[in-house]
């Protein structure tokens, strides 16, 4: 049975690292899907969808995921890691005070993940750019809405500990042989 893993955390706490160094060692992932919507919002003309229309980005947010979580149903790699998933979106949009509908929350719970692996927010790795604009203390903010979130839909959550990209990767595929 395949397992699908997630990385989450707030904004700039290294799972993009951990990701890009699991794909150098072979694992098949999905990288974080925000970022081109971002990207493909500016080239509309969009400064910062998320923050004009949250709902908008929201929903191709979840379009992405979503795709990205069937796309690993029809791979047949043992392990897919994803950089962030599906609750991660109702988990924003509650940080950012935004109505939506049912449909988040039901997707949330209809595509299962296997386990999931922490990144808590760490200030001296943080960092912003033109995708990632949140401050630290948002960051910190922000995981707590992603915790809450996971927690309410029944998922264990294994912390990752701070450390080099290569020691919190080794942590993270030490804690899946334990599982097999």
């Amino acid at each position: 049975m395949q397992q699908k893993i997630v990385l989450i955390g707030g904004p700039g706490t290294g799972k993009t690292s951990v990701l890009n160094e699991l794909i150098q060692r072979g694992f098949y992932c999905m990288p974080e899907v925000s970022r081109e919507v971002t990207l493909k919002a500016k080239e509309q003309g969009i400064e910062q969808l998320f923050l004009t229309e949250p709902l908008v980005f929201s929903e191709m947010l979840l379009e992405g995921r979503e795709l990205q979580y069937l796309n690993a149903d029809k791979n047949d790699n043992n392990i897919v890691f994803f950089d962030r998933g599906i609750p991660d979106i109702h988990a924003y949009m509650d940080f950012f005070k935004t109505n939506y509908p049912d449909t988040f929350l039901n997707k949330s719970k209809k595509y299962q993940y296997s386990k999931i692996f922490h990144f808590a927010p760490w200030k001296e790795i943080h960092t912003t750019d033109n995708e990632r604009y949140e401050s630290f203390e948002e960051s910190k903010t922000i995981d707590k809405f992603l915790l809450k979130a996971y927690s309410e839909l029944g998922y264990k959550i294994c912390n990752v500990p701070f450390g080099s990209i290569k020691e919190r990767t080794d942590f993270i595929l030490n804690s899946l042989s334990c599982d097999i």
